[in-house]
Parts: C-alpha cells; structure tokens; sequence
C-alpha cells in the first residue's frame, strides 16, 4: 500500500509539471499575440502618419525637418517587423516545439505509470498466491491432526472393529500426505514470491522510478531551456532596435534650420521691390497747384477740370483684403513675378513628364505592332494603329502647351533679368550720387509765400497746358498728378482698389509708393487705382522726386 500511495504521489506530481509547462506554453502564446498586436498598432500608425501622394503634405516634405518626421516613421515601420520576428520566433521555436514536447511528455509518462501499475499489480497476485497456499498448508495440517486424534482414539477403543480402526488410520496416513503436499506446495510457492518480491523492490520498481525521474529532470531542463529562448529571442532583435533607434536620432541630427529657412524664403519670394522711404509732407504752409500739375489738369476735358469723386478722396485700400475666388489665369499673371515664374516652371515640368509618359506608351506600342506584325497569330497589327495615332495627338498637344508655357515663361525671365539689371545700375547710381538719394525726404521744397513748385516731367509728350488750383487743400478734389508711369507688364486688378493695365499702357501717377508695394496711378477722370510698384516704371516730376524710377 505504501508503494502505490508513492505512484499516487508521483502521479500528481509529473502531472503538476506538466501543466507547468502547458501554462508556459499559454504565456508565451499570449506574449505573442501582444507582439503581433503591437507590430500592427505601430505599422498603423506609420501608415497614418506617411504623407498622402499628390497632396499638399507630399511637398511639405522637402523641408529637412519633415523629411526627419518621414524617417522617423520609416524607422518605426521597421521597428514594428522586429516584433512581428519576436512573435514569429517565440511561435516556432518556444511554442510549437513544447506543444509537441507535452504531447511526446504525456505518452512517455503514461506508459511509464502503466508499467508501475502492471508491476504492483503482478506482487499483489504473487502475495495472493502466497496466502493462498499458506492458508491451505495450514487447513490440511489441521485435518492431518484431526484424523491423527481420531485414529488415536478408534484405536484406544476396544468396542471398535479392527476394520473401523484400519480405517481411521488410513484416512490419518492420507491427511499426513496431503499435508506434506501442501507443505511442499507453500514452501514453493513462498520462495517464488520471495524471488518476486525481491525483483519488484530491487529490480522492477527502481527502475520504473528511475525512468520517471529521468523524464521528470527532462521537463524541468526543457522548460528552463525555453526560458532562455524566451529572453535569446528578444535579445537578438536588439541590435536591430537599436539601429533603428540610432537612424531616428541620425534623421533629427540632419535637420538643417538655415536650409528650411531658405526654402521657406524661396518658396515665398515675391519677387516685388522693397517699398521706398516714406515721405514728409509739410502741412504748416497751404498747398498750391504747381504750374505742371495745373497744365496737367486743365488738359483734360477741353479745359474743364476733373470731377470730383463723391465724399473725401479714397484712402489706400489694401488690395489683397478680398481673395480671388475661382481658378486663375492660365499664365499666372496674377502672381508676382517670382511666384509666376515658378508656377510656370512647374507646369513646364509637369507637360514635360506627361510628354514622357505618353511617349513611353507609343514605343510600347510600336514595339507591340513590330511583334505582331512578325507574329500574325499573336495578334492584329492594325488593332494598335488607333491608339498609335490618338497618342500622336495627345504628344503634339502637350508639345504645343509646352511651347505656350515655355514662351510665358521665358517673357517672365527675361523680365527678371531686366529688373535685376536695373537694381544693379540702380544701386551704383546711388553709391555714386547720394545726395540725390537723399534728397527724396525734401522732394518738395517751400517757397517764401508758402507755395511749391515742380518741375514739368521728363516726358515731353505728356506735358499739358496748366491751371491754377485753389489756394486752399481741399479733400474733396481728386489727387493731382505727380508724374507718369509706364506698365512694364500688365496686371489684371481683380481686388477692391486696384486697377487693370496693359503692358506698354502709359499713365498718370497720382500717389507714389508709401512702403507697402503699391502706386496709386490714373488712366482718365473715371478710373484710378494701385498696381504693384514692380509693374511699372514712374517717372515723377524732376523738381518733385528727382526723376526717381521705380522697376
């Protein structure tokens, strides 16, 4: 009894190690799902993060510290994988092989406990055996002395027949035997169950013992051994963690703020003149009509002056307070000209890839017809003409809207050139004479009675015959001319206060340029406005500005 409450024992406590191994087993299955979940959260949110193509977002990447962001994101993508090695090592080389180990586990304990039990089994049949030829030694003893008692007795009888006598002694002389027999039979039966015995205990039992033992340490190396793959798989993602980590901090490291400040400065460069000094105006003396402005006015209208604009003369309205609605221009003329020349550039660019493009299809095409043609069965030579020709089309199309982008643009280069042509004398003139530079803060000098006086423009075929202005400044009278303005390129005035000229159109300036990048000019008695300064070339009064020019 003691031996199988030890195989009981045993019994539960192999079984206890193998749920042991089975509740590793689920752990690392749980680990697993969670490396898997996490991977796909943080591909996810790669993903969401990764500029759109042909979007805003795809241009806002060329700036050093977006294109870090976009690394960083890569970088995390690949982080993600790692995980995604994690649990797909975890699962072959943890999880599946002890799944496979618990199976082989439980048959190889299984048969071990069946082996126990069919020896335990076998000494309790030798016992029984044992008792059993005990117990009959001893009841054939007992008979064998019973008959020895009676024929004592039928013997000591003298009532009792020499017959009845021989026969009670016969019967004692065959219990004798049958105890013998039975004595023989015991002492067998006991040496082979000693014989047994001894096996079971020395023999039998150690060994089974000994093989569970074994199969016992195996499971405790096994899932030790498993443990350390659990720590070696997570370990060797580490280098790869590590370098990616490493990329991320090289990606910030090449974040260059002087380079994205100057995209920024070329992305948004206008390309229009910085605004010149603000001018004092004297308003202790009365302002009088000048003899030039007088002509100017008095030509107008066969002698009559200009009509006075209703309420005080307009302020400046900004002219970018109200928005274009709807597409531009197809040449961009409402952009400054830096901005136009890049948009123009953009769309040259644009053709051009879709140029390739199509020119990529037609040699595939042709290539595709030179197959056919010398392999009728593989198709029809003709079916591809159709195609061949409306890709024709479409080539010389986007070849003409080239030409068209190509001219505009290079109408703004040139353009360009010009006014930096212009800055450069510009600024060489005023190193050489900057008294006249200087001069720009006093361009209106005061008579002893109070008056000024201009000289007449330059421009001789605008003069006209003068009149004389009240004595008074008056509000309510429109702004007299200052000088003329020639348009060096034509503006479409599309916002509240600005005006619409042509290129070559020459006009009246009637306000010059106060700092904010705007002249206020006139075409006639109706219609006035601001133009970019950049758009035209003024010519004021010599006496008054100088003869100043602004390009």
């Amino acid at each position: 009894m003691k031996q199988k409450d030890q195989f009981d024992n045993l019994e539960k406590h192999t079984q206890w190690g193998i749920d042991v191994l089975e509740k590793f087993i689920k752990f690392v299955k749980e680990r697993t799902e969670i490396e898997l979940s996490y991977a796909k959260q943080l591909r996810n949110l790669s993903k969401k993060y990764q500029p759109k193509k042909n979007s805003k977002e795809e241009e806002e990447y060329r700036y050093t510290s977006a294109r870090a962001f976009l690394a960083t994101l890569n970088e995390m993508n690949d982080y993600a994988g790692q995980h995604e090695v994690i649990s797909e090592n975890m699962t072959s080389l943890i999880t599946g092989e002890l799944t496979r180990y618990v199976q082989e586990l439980k048959q190889e304990r299984k048969s071990h406990f069946h082996d126990g039990r069919k020896a335990q089994q076998h000494i309790e049949t030798c016992w029984k055996q044992l008792e059993a030829s005990k117990r009959r030694f001893e009841r054939d003893c007992k008979e064998a002395d019973r008959a020895q008692q009676y024929f004592e007795k039928m013997d000591a009888d003298i009532n009792v027949t020499k017959a009845d006598v021989e026969k009670a002694r016969q019967q004692a002389q065959l219990r004798h035997q049958m105890a013998e027999d039975s004595k023989a039979e015991y002492s067998s039966t006991l040496q082979k169950f000693n014989s047994e015995q001894h096996d079971h205990y020395y023999t039998h039992i150690p060994h089974i013992f000994q093989k569970i033992q074994e199969m016992e340490e195996r499971r405790i190396v096994r899932i030790g051994e498993s443990m350390k793959t659990f720590a070696e798989v997570d370990r060797q993602v580490i280098p790869i963690i590590g370098k990616c980590l490493d990329e991320i901090t090289k990606a910030a490291e090449s974040i260059d703020h002087k380079n994205d400040s100057q995209l920024v400065i070329e992305a948004f460069k206008s390309g229009f003149e910085p605004p010149g000094d603000v001018d004092f105006e004297d308003f202790t003396q009365p302002m009088k009509r000048t003899v030039s402005e007088s002509s100017l006015s008095n030509s107008r209208a066969d002698g009559k002056s200009e009509p006075k604009f209703g309420g005080k003369s307009k302020g400046k309205l900004w002219p970018f307070i109200k928005k274009n609605k709807g597409a531009g221009p197809e040449d961009f003329s409402n952009l400054p000209p830096e901005q136009r020349r890049k948009k123009l550039q953009q769309k040259v660019d644009e053709l051009n890839r879709d140029i390739q493009k199509e020119m990529d299809q037609r040699d595939a095409l042709t290539k595709m017809k030179d197959v056919y043609i010398k392999n009728p069965q593989m198709g029809d030579a003709a079916s591809v003409d159709h195609r061949l020709a409306e890709l024709g089309q479409n080539i010389e199309k986007l070849r003409l809207e080239v030409q068209k982008f190509e001219g505009w643009l290079a109408e703004v280069e040139g353009r360009l050139s010009m006014r930096s042509e212009a800055r450069r004398q510009s600024g060489l003139y005023e190193a050489q004479n900057p008294s006249a530079v200087n001069s720009c803060a006093q361009d209106r000098e005061s008579s002893p009675d109070g008056s000024y006086t201009e000289e007449q423009s330059q421009e001789t075929e605008m003069k006209v015959p003068a009149t004389d202005f009240d004595d008074e400044f008056d509000d309510e009278e429109p702004l007299p001319t200052i000088g003329t303005c020639k348009a060096l390129y034509t503006f479409e005035g599309q916002n509240e206060g600005t005006i619409s000229v042509a290129e070559g159109e020459m006009l009246y300036v009637i306000e010059e340029d106060k700092g904010d990048g705007w002249t206020r000019i006139r075409r006639n008695e109706d219609e006035e406005g601001y133009v970019p300064t950049s758009y035209v070339e003024v010519y004021l009064d010599k006496n008054a500005k100088g003869a100043m020019t602004y390009i």
